[in-house]
């Protein structure tokens, strides 16, 4: 008689947050349940939960796999801007095996929100504070190298640039939009695609936090001004991060007496610390080429989390904006006439604004 075979079936992987009650169990901390609060990541692989911890609370960070706290990013580069007098969050507690990191609990009060209810006066002042942190950043780049950091060893080099050029094009055309170029008008697109990273390649390379959006900023509870997700630094232009906290997820482009203003201050800063001179002039050109590929690559993100993985409730709005924003940078530079061409034509498309 033949006997029938039973497939074998995988257990179904432990969720994020049985895996922090089994850790918190195993080391005495266990919890009740409901006394721990999930947190919403942003785009992100990790699970984030608020939970109690010595009398006050804590942030778990549970990661997808197990991982070495000596090779681990978030730990080695949380190292390196303690020791260069960055305000990061605290590391607590670690437990490589599990893929647990807990953390100090900065609160809820990312820079956004505090910007959104501020004075002129208090705007102000946040955004020189903030400035002034990126500043900071960039004079750790030699203490980076020195320790052999994980961000001292990957760049913002012309594959990575392209790469994130290319999942723009990928997700904003392929994706959301369900539409292809032309021959002739993809080959010259992607020819200045191609251009715009090798250009910004060669650009002389700082630490850069690379994602340094006043998300990424926090107001903790005396007030300070913290620096969070910070694990993807990496080296690259001296504009990139500024770039970030001025243009990422704005709803209308700043005014270009604005940006200057903000330049100027931020090269202000970076003399005050020692570093070396940029010229303004210089500097506004990098400072455009930077806006043109930050600002594809996140409108490829936005792209990719409203039509891939379903979040266009929180990603779309910032689409079109950010793609005026590109216009305004490629005005300024006068150059990149294919990409120009193809973004202006569906930012002015009154038929297709909502899928822009």
């Amino acid at each position: 008689m033949e006997q029938q075979s039973t497939p074998i079936t995988e257990s179904p992987p432990e969720s994020a947050l049985a895996r922090l009650m089994r850790y918190l169990e195993r080391t005495g901390r266990a919890v009740a349940q409901e006394r721990i609060t999930a947190l919403t990541p942003d785009a992100s692989v990790r699970a984030y939960f608020r939970l109690p911890w010595c009398g006050t609370t804590a942030v778990a960070a549970v990661y997808p796999e197990p991982f070495d706290p000596d090779e681990q990013p978030f730990l080695d580069i949380t190292r390196l801007f303690v020791e260069a007098g960055l305000p990061v969050p605290q590391v607590i507690a670690v437990d490589g095996e599990a893929g647990i990191i807990v953390q100090e609990d900065l609160g809820d009060r990312q820079l956004r929100a505090v910007l959104e209810v501020a004075s002129e006066e208090e705007r102000e002042q946040r955004l020189e504070e903030a400035i002034e942190l990126i500043a900071r950043i960039q004079a750790a780049t030699d203490l980076a190298a020195k320790r052999n950091s994980i961000c001292s060893r990957v760049a913002f080099d012309e594959a990575k640039l392209l790469w994130e050029l290319e999942f723009f094009h990928q997700h904003y055309f392929g994706s959301l939009r369900g539409e292809k170029l032309k021959a002739d008008e993809e080959r010259r697109f992607k020819d200045e695609l191609a251009e715009l990273a090798r250009e910004l390649a060669q650009r002389p390379r700082v630490l850069c936090h690379r994602d340094f959006h006043v998300s990424n900023l926090m107001v903790d509870r005396q007030g300070l001004l913290r620096i969070i997700d910070h694990q993807d630094a990496r080296m690259g232009p001296a504009s990139y991060d500024l770039v970030s906290l001025l243009l990422d997820r704005q709803q209308a482009p700043p005014s270009l007496a604005e940006l200057r203003e903000r330049r100027l201050f931020f090269l202000e800063a970076r003399a005050a610390r020692g570093l070396p001179f940029i010229d303004p002039d210089e500097f506004a050109r990098e400072f455009r080429l930077t806006a043109v590929q930050r600002g594809l690559k996140a409108v490829g993100t936005f792209s990719c989390q409203t039509a891939v993985h379903g979040r266009g409730k929180v990603y779309a709005r910032f689409i079109r904006p950010t793609l005026e924003i590109v216009l305004q940078a490629l005005d300024w530079l006068d150059r990149f006439p294919e990409i120009r061409r193809q973004i202006a034509a569906r930012v002015a498309d009154p038929v297709a604004a909502e899928a822009v």
